[in-house]
């Protein structure tokens, strides 16, 4: 890259000019060494200097021409700095993105390779989704049993929440999940630094986004795009399956039951109990989130339209939605994972609960 290599003719250059500093004193301090009793004859001031002829001559021309020389260094060289100075802007940003990567990624690490162990739960270092160890209590029994928690995949994060989002996630974790809380606010054992470094490499291992606009294309998190195709697609072709086998009635059930496919997000996850291990209770009936049967989505969303809104943007922190409700910033966006016919099927589908 243009920067790099201007960085590296820097280098060179500082190394010669120092390298001549350190020649110029040692021929200096040879040449002052002269025996004692000689000051008088050795002291600049006090020994002629050239004659007129001498300064007019060679010696003038010489110094006229090393002055145009560095005349022109200048003249060459500011133009040259201005061209080129972006880049090198660009590949100190580019150099520093990449070491928050490479510094998240030793974080994001399972225990065994000196990590957080976050791809032990997650599925591994792409975070396609896995399981983690967890201990439930029985409410009526208060019988505590150890269980599989499905944790979601991390490779569709920065498709559901925003970047502040992850951090208040990271930084105070899931109540009533395996997701403790790792940043030093929340009491756990990350500082802002790690918790930034560990976002940047999430960032690093999301699908990236197809149809990005213009202005961000090639930006594989750009806020415009959308899950690839072939991905919607068989979340699509799943969700049918289900139906024809008999498992689900609708594609809306399907949807909101299952993840379907890698960077699916189950809506079932936060709304029904049990599901996030295997145990799944009433659909809908509420957990994390909250209870969606009885017609609460109905009353709280007159119009579907802006339900199907909700649920494609999420929650924001501090912001109004529905009939008097205030977001919490915690409810996923599904705008960039689903498509409009497949939001369309679970808000019908919810509201049918």
């Amino acid at each position: 890259m243009i920067a790099l290599a201007t960085t590296t003719i820097a280098i060179i250059i500082l190394a010669v000019i120092v390298i001549g500093w350190i020649v110029y004193a040692l021929l200096n301090i040879r040449s002052s060494r002269a025996e004692l009793g000689s000051e008088i004859e050795l002291a600049a001031n006090r020994r002629p200097y050239y004659d007129d002829e001498t300064l007019e001559g060679r010696r003038l021309t010489l110094f006229q021409l090393i002055g145009v020389i560095l005349l022109a260094v200048i003249v060459i060289a500011l133009p040259l700095y201005w061209v080129l100075e972006p880049n090198r802007q660009a590949g100190a940003t580019e150099g520093t993105a990449n070491r928050f990567v490479s510094w998240g990624s030793a974080l994001f690490a399972t225990t065994a390779d000196g990590g957080f162990n976050c791809a032990g739960c997650h599925g591994g270092m792409k975070a396609t989704g896995g399981v983690a160890p967890y201990t439930v209590t029985d409410p009526v029994t208060g019988e505590v049993r150890s269980v599989e928690w499905t944790a979601p995949a991390l490779n569709t994060a920065l498709y559901r929440f925003d970047p502040d989002e992850i951090r208040y996630i990271i930084t105070y974790g899931r109540p009533g999940t395996p997701m403790s809380p790792w940043g030093l606010e929340g009491g756990g054992p990350m500082n802002d630094q790690q918790v930034s470094t560990l976002i940047a490499y999430i960032g690093s291992i999301q699908i990236p986004r197809e149809d990005c606009p213009t202005e961000e294309e090639g930006d594989p998190n750009c806020e415009g795009g959308h899950l690839p195709a072939d991905i919607q697609a068989d979340i699509q072709a799943r969700a049918q399956q289900t139906v024809d086998d008999g498992t689900y009635a609708s594609i809306g059930e399907a949807l909101f039951n299952n993840d379907l496919s890698s960077g699916a997000y189950s809506c079932a996850r936060c709304h029904t109990q049990g599901w996030s291990y295997g145990e799944p209770g009433e659909p809908g009936q509420g957990s994390f989130g909250w209870n969606l049967t009885g017609g609460a989505p109905n009353a709280h969303f007159t119009d579907e339209a802006d339900m199907i809104d909700f649920i494609s943007v999420g929650s924001e922190n501090g912001q109004r939605y529905g009939r008097q409700g205030q977001g919490s910033g915690r409810m996923p966006a599904f705008g960039a994972l689903l498509t409009d016919e497949q939001l369309n099927a679970i808000v019908q589908y919810v509201r049918s609960l």
